[in-house]
């Protein structure tokens, strides 16, 4: 599985992104895809993951701000980020798990926000 992340850029707080991440390869054997983000000098953290039952889960800081959601195919999954903060700043990773286990990961998009 390929994945081709995009949609970073600067923005000021309180603006909005979608980040988009396109798949392509064995995207049939997909059951999980998830962004996750790094700021710098800190650990790589899960943002937001949608399951193949369309099950998603949200990292603290973003819930009620972010959502994921995905296409039926599972080849595009989005990322809408509303209200973003400072902290939002990070490069953002998209992954995709299958069947078997393994995990795919994309290049970043880097996400700056200013106050």
């Amino acid at each position: 599985v390929q994945l081709q992340a995009s949609g970073g850029g600067l923005v000021q707080a309180g603006g909005s992104l979608t980040l988009s991440c396109a798949a392509s390869g064995k995207v049939f054997d997909v059951n999980a895809r998830g962004w996750y983000r790094q700021a710098p000098g800190k650990e790589r953290e899960l943002v937001a993951v949608i399951m193949n039952d369309g099950i998603t889960n949200y990292e603290d800081s973003v819930k009620g701000r972010f959502t994921i959601s995905r296409d039926i195919a599972w080849h595009t999954v989005y990322l809408q980020m509303n209200s973003l903060k400072p902290e939002d700043t990070a490069v953002y990773f998209c992954n995709a798990k299958t069947n078997d286990g393994t995990i795919y990961w994309g290049w970043g998009t880097l996400v700056t926000v200013s106050s």
